[in-house]
């Protein structure tokens, strides 16, 4: 074994990834990268999407995608060199000696295979049980990767297990022939606090028992509470790299100091994120220079030019912007201009349950007796984790589902027990936007067609009637008018979510009802979203009903907040009440389990001990 002489488990010097595109271009997705890890360690990369995180991961083990050329001056993985390794030797070598765990654990599990066939498919593979000890050694892995009732689970579908047991089940499969190395892609993004804080748990334990993480992330307080070392990357390249205490705490390239500034948790709700940043999802690239020379405010023309100087850290180098010599502090915030007070109510949930029925036949409370105001110009976050009860009472507050008991009111109207199609005429004051805009969108359709949808039609007439209308909303929501005749596949996760918006806003709605809005988006873009529905609110007056398993973006955006368990509303109040004086166990178990930039360096308690 490598780590029996002290050398690293992974090792890679100068790897590069490019796609041919088009008759003789190319993009270059990777662009000359090194970094070593070794075991019980916890390298990190981080940045935004479309920088090359996960290119990076899985060009290790020959995932890096269809029409993908890799070529490195050194890929070694536990001291083989796989730079000349065959189709059949790297099958070989993921599972064993390198697992991977995907962000996207409904999608990485056969839906058509049960969980323990998904976790003991390595054991199989690699012969490394015996048939009859293959089901209790499954249970085993199951149960190590703290997965309850693991007997049960393991004869369960991907699809009847919560996206954290699926995570947690996806984690056991990687670790089944226990690997030295773990590649963890994205493991945690869009899980609720607590389900987050027993995956860190679950990965910290395999970290101090010997096995070496590769972690891609965008989560910088995840990364802050797991990694030892951080690579951050833009464009292809690493700009900065160090010992996570040193990179977190005194950054020294513009680029990680605009990923830190846009993380929401702790910034006052009058500061915003996205100041200084250029409105853009999509990096620049650039033949010379510094890559992030494009977006930079600090930008000078040598900085085009010339690329950053580099600086030894340990057995690698790293890149430090000369602008930036002097020790950061997060200062020199931007605060949005003061907004209008909030108004009257114009939405009102009033003693809400709903039900549905379970497996055994016997109804089951998903919403139990929910009550609120939401007044005009009014942000209210809903908090809770999965199975609190959030999204369906967003869906109540839509009229897409009817109360079992209980009603809303719509500006003192009745909105809920009512004939569609009485409804319909008012639909245009209450509007929804979506965590994934592209599965609402019809694929067919432009973007300018999908905001006509808020106008009154899609028909060719109607676009070009409101074309103007159109442009304006577009650039409303910070988008190129331009981007009118680009379909959803073209655009980011970014571009995508302020389409949404902008159909939201199309209609002139009184109500927004954001339902996960920003949990699958990089922090930069996060950032941007969360300040463009801060302006909406004061510019326009709208009122925002949004539902976040984030603490952190729930207390940035919001003016009230309801924490929801069990389909219970357990504690209401004002954003600094609810977070800085919580008075519900609950509460208090949520705010215990969520992972901080500023307090993670220390080895602590493990963050799931007070989550529920």
């Amino acid at each position: 074994m490598a780590t029996d002489r002290g050398e690293p488990l992974l090792s890679v010097r100068d790897l590069r990834v490019f796609f041919p595109s088009g008759r003789h271009g190319r993009v270059d997705a990777v662009r000359g990268v090194d970094f070593d890890l070794r075991a019980g360690e916890v390298l990190a990369i981080v940045g935004e999407s479309g920088s090359g995180k996960s290119v990076t991961a899985r060009s290790l083990v020959g995932l890096a995608g269809p029409g993908a050329r890799v070529r490195a001056d050194r890929l070694r993985v536990d001291g083989e060199d796989l730079r000349t390794a065959s189709a059949q030797r790297l099958r070989r070598i993921r599972g064993l000696r390198v697992g991977l765990v995907l962000q996207d654990a409904l999608s990485a599990l056969d839906p058509v295979r049960t969980v323990g066939a998904e976790v003991g498919e390595t054991l199989r593979v690699h012969n490394l049980v015996r048939r009859a000890e293959a089901v209790p050694r499954v249970v085993e892995l199951l149960e190590r990767a703290r997965v309850p009732e693991p007997a049960l689970r393991a004869r369960q579908y991907p699809h009847q297990l919560s996206g954290g047991l699926r995570q947690r089940a996806l984690i056991a499969a990687a670790m089944a022939a226990d690997p030295p190395i773990l590649i963890a892609d994205e493991p945690t993004t869009a899980l609720d606090v607590g389900v987050q804080a027993r995956i860190l748990d679950l990965l910290a334990a395999k970290r101090d028992a010997g096995t070496g993480i590769l972690l891609i992330s965008h989560d910088l307080a995840v990364v802050a509470r797991l990694a030892d070392r951080v690579a951050v990357m833009y464009d292809g390249v690493f700009v900065e790299e160090g010992t996570t205490r040193e990179l977190l705490t005194d950054p020294r390239h513009p680029y990680t100091r605009h990923l830190l500034a846009a993380i929401p948790a702790g910034q006052d709700r009058d500061i915003r994120l996205s100041a200084g940043q250029h409105r853009t999802d999509v990096a620049a690239p650039v033949a010379r220079g510094c890559h992030y020379a494009p977006r930079c405010p600090l930008a000078e023309d040598a900085c085009r030019v010339e690329e950053p100087v580099p600086v030894s850290i340990g057995d690698t180098h790293t890149a430090r912007c000369r602008l930036l010599d002097a020790p950061w502090t997060p200062a020199d915030r931007v605060s949005r201009a003061e907004g209008r007070p909030v108004g009257e109510t114009v939405l009102a949930a009033a003693h809400l349950s709903k039900s549905f029925p379970g497996p055994d036949r016997s109804r089951r409370l998903a919403v139990d007796d929910v009550s609120f105001t939401l007044g005009a110009g009014e942000t209210l976050g809903i908090v809770g984790e999965s199975g609190s009860g959030k999204s369906t009472t967003a869906q109540l507050v839509l009229g897409l589902l009817e109360p079992d008991e209980g009603q809303v009111t719509l500006h003192g109207s009745p909105w809920s027990h009512r004939r569609e199609r009485d409804r319909r005429p008012l639909r245009r004051r209450i509007q929804f936007v979506p965590q994934e805009p592209l599965a609402s969108f019809d694929p067919r359709y432009t973007v300018a067609r999908l905001i006509a949808e808020g106008l009154g039609g899609t028909a060719r007439r109607e676009v070009r009637r409101h074309r103007a209308r159109i442009a304006e909303l577009l650039t409303l929501v910070g988008l190129d008018p331009a981007l009118a005749d680009a379909r959803p596949r073209r655009l980011s996760g970014g571009q995508r979510q302020r389409v949404a918006i902008a159909r939201a806003l199309a209609s002139e709605p009184d109500v927004i009802v954001c339902d996960e809005p920003v949990s699958a988006l990089d922090v930069s873009v996060q950032a941007q979203i969360l300040d463009l529905l801060g302006d909406l609110r004061q510019e326009l007056g709208v009122a925002l009903l949004f539902i976040s398993h984030d603490l952190g973006v729930i207390r940035h955006l919001s003016d009230r907040v309801l924490v929801m368990h069990d389909g219970k509303v357990v504690e209401t109040g004002t954003a600094r009440e609810v977070f800085d004086r919580p008075t519900h166990e609950y509460t208090r178990s949520l705010l215990a389990a969520l992972p901080r930039v500023g307090d993670a360096f220390a080895r602590a308690e493990p963050l799931a001990d007070s989550a529920t």
